[in-house]
């Protein structure tokens, strides 16, 4: 359906291609595609992955899932409409495939026999069934479920007269957390554990508690799940500290299996049901940690740290078919690989370029799974390309899709160069890389956008990006880089912003900056710099720092750490762990890393963009922001995207709405000296 109109407007040939720009338009956002959650058979043959893609008529993100054999032939759809069906997870004989669909208006859980393509819901549920897990014999799947509650109120109003018409009931609450960015305000409830034989019927639900479930995997001998929750009374006010638990499933009996402070999560049972390996670590109320690797007992004894020297942050752990270690994905200098672990410690790298599932900015997102016999697939992902579906055995991979050719194949993308350069603050080396406009020209001087990643604590990488592009066929030179704090350079220079932030960052910001002007292409008088979330905190802090930037673009920031921390969706967490006191006991630490603190220099023209419903940094935020630099008589503007949450870009118009934003305020300051 791509370029229809080139097939109905009647032209010629030449004339509908001389129409077509071959640079990445606004409106290309729609025609981005990717894969997604690829899960590889059991025995290594064929794979399922998820399509996504969007629609221009509706503005949705829809997705199909596909099907293709290792080596990439017979790639076909396993479901096909204008829906999402997601989630797919092979049966452990590899017979039977479960995955989620809304096809029919309403999220399903789907049942489908892959020999004949036979299907049956297996769950019709008002609540969505998330976190699904097959019995080791397949008879049973475990899933966690939202399960309604009422909220209790101490307010009872009297019954009105027949035919009055009253306002809605007041909104009683009294609980510290009682919103979340995304889902709104919260409703009473929590997320229980649920059991289910694959024939069907009525789940059974095995807890009924106030706190939240995590995902289930199943014991060796199918009677009893094994999880991860946060079960204290005071969870609210120690959000990091779950344990690892395990509940009989024939009478819901719980027993705790780690105690310790801090997170314990992702438990994975061996292939001889002897042991758990599981992710988490001491906690040091630091901005940020490492999850380690840990292995212990099925039943909770002789619990030991395999990665004791690794520093890096492991995530989605699976142990191999034999039980001798386990695979893991891990983020190194921007870049996402897989790595395997064996269960004395000693890792080895098995691939790289684990990415392309952001498609807004180059944030590191990627993917993996693994067969019975070492085959693995993963969504991968470069400078040039969104995530496509990939597959390998002992390090040799083969890239299976190409889902973007046809867009491609005649749209110049920027070129993506890395740079690395030292701060001038200590001499740090700090990652980054500059993308160039299409048909760049050395001889010619360009506008330079430094955009600035949020976090702060995550990382870019050279992974293909809709903003970044669409901001160097507008004619600019972009630098994105991994400044201090950044994740993906160990611990050490991660935490070098703890309870330090903004601080250091600034310098080597405009460290790089500085590096790429000394390559002789940059405007030195036609600098920009956006970012957004932390990157929108670092893109005020700067402006009111220097004034060398024409103009800036400050999406989604945090401009006031007191109001910030008592106004999030998650106050208990950043007030831990940002700061070292409440914003009362010592309110000037709060004020001096406050961009606000610094708004009486800033002279640069700026813009304010935040979703209207961001609960993670809320549009108050901005609001005194763009309030002060009014009463500071700067030249500033608020664009407020409606509907929006933190995630801006979570509805493609909206991803073109922030970048059209972005180059109208910077073009509207970039006119000729």
């Amino acid at each position: 359906m791509k370029n229809l109109i080139c097939l109905i407007v009647i032209f010629t040939s030449y004339q509908c291609n001389a129409e077509l720009s071959n640079k990445l338009e606004l409106i290309d956002v729609f025609n981005l595609e990717y894969v997604s959650d690829p899960q590889i058979s059991p025995d290594g043959k064929t794979i399922v992955y998820v399509r996504n893609y969007k629609d221009v008529m509706t503005d949705k993100n829809l997705s199909n899932l596909w099907i293709a054999n290792f080596d990439g032939s017979k790639n076909r759809p396993l479901t096909t409409g204008s829906q999402n069906d997601f989630s797919p997870l092979w049966s452990h004989d590899g017979k039977k495939l479960i995955y989620k669909s809304n096809a029919d208006g309403k999220m399903r859980v789907y049942l489908r026999w892959m020999d004949s393509g036979d299907e049956m819901i297996l769950i019709n549920t008002e609540k969505s069934p998330s976190n699904i897990s097959w019995s080791l014999d397949d008879n049973h799947i475990a899933f966690t479920m939202f399960v309604p509650a009422k909220n209790d109120s101490i307010i009872n109003m009297p019954a009105k007269p027949e035919g009055a018409e009253w306002n809605a009931s007041p909104i009683y609450i009294d609980q510290m957390n009682y919103r979340f960015d995304g889902q709104g305000y919260i409703k009473g409830g929590h997320t229980q554990l649920f059991t289910l034989p694959v024939s069907g019927g009525t789940p059974r639900q095995l807890t009924d508690s106030k706190f939240d479930h995590g995902g289930p995997t199943w014991s060796h001998d199918n009677k009893s799940l094994i999880f991860s929750a946060n079960l204290q009374e005071d969870n609210e006010y120690d959000p990091m500290n779950s344990e690892i638990y395990a509940i009989a499933i024939s009478d819901g009996k719980i027993q705790p299996l780690t105690n310790r402070q801090g997170p314990d999560a992702s438990p994975k049972v061996s292939p001889d049901g002897k042991q758990i390996a599981y992710l988490g670590h001491d906690d040091k109320y630091l901005g940020y940690d490492q999850n380690k690797l840990y292995l212990m007992n099925i039943d909770g004894t002789n619990s030991k740290l395999v990665t004791k020297d690794f520093d890096r942050d492991m995530a989605n752990i699976q142990w191999d078919n034999k039980g001798k270690g386990l695979y893991f994905q891990y983020d190194d200098k921007g870049n996402t690989k897989l790595g395997f672990i064996s269960t004395s410690g000693k890792i080895s790298d098995i691939t790289e370029n684990l990415g392309g599932l952001s498609l807004g900015r180059p944030y590191n997102a990627g993917t993996y799974s693994v067969s019975n016999n070492g085959k693995y697939a993963y969504t991968l992902g470069k400078a040039d390309h969104p995530a496509d579906l990939a597959s390998g055995i002992n390090g040799k991979d083969k890239r299976l899709t190409n889902l973007n050719a046809d867009l491609f194949s005649h749209k110049q993308l920027g070129q993506v160069e890395e740079i690395w350069y030292k701060s001038t603050f200590d001499k740090k080396d700090v990652q980054g890389w500059i993308v160039k406009p299409p048909n760049f020209d050395p001889t010619k001087k360009y506008p330079l956008i430094l955009e600035i990643h949020g976090g702060p604590f995550s990382s870019y990488g050279p992974v293909f990006s809709a903003e970044i592009q669409l901001f160097a066929a507008a004619g600019y030179v972009v630098l994105y880089t991994n400044p201090r704090g950044s994740t993906s350079y160990g611990k050490e220079f991660a935490n070098l912003i703890h309870h330090n932030y903004p601080s250091q960052d600034y310098d080597d910001l405009i460290s790089g900056v500085d590096a790429v002007i000394a390559k002789g292409y940059i405007n030195e008088e036609k600098l920009f710099v956006t970012g957004g979330s932390g990157g929108g905190t670092l893109s005020a802090w700067i402006i009111g720092k220097t004034d060398r930037f024409k103009a800036a673009v400050v999406a989604k920031p945090v401009i006031n750490w007191t109001s910030f921390v008592l106004h999030s969706d998650v106050p208990a967490y950043f007030t831990k762990y940002w700061f070292a006191d409440m914003p009362w006991e010592n309110p000037e630490s709060y004020h001096k890393r406050s961009p606000l603190s610094l708004v009486g220099n800033v002279k640069t023209p700026t813009m304010l963009l935040t979703g209207e419903q961001d609960f993670r940094t809320p549009i108050s935020e901005s609001e005194q922001y763009y309030t002060a630099l009014k009463l500071q008589k700067v030249e500033s503007a608020m664009v407020r995207i409606p509907g929006a949450s933190h995630g801006i870009a979570s509805k493609p118009s909206n991803l073109i709405a922030k970048v059209s934003a972005i180059l109208a305020w910077f073009e509207k300051y970039s006119g000729e000296e």
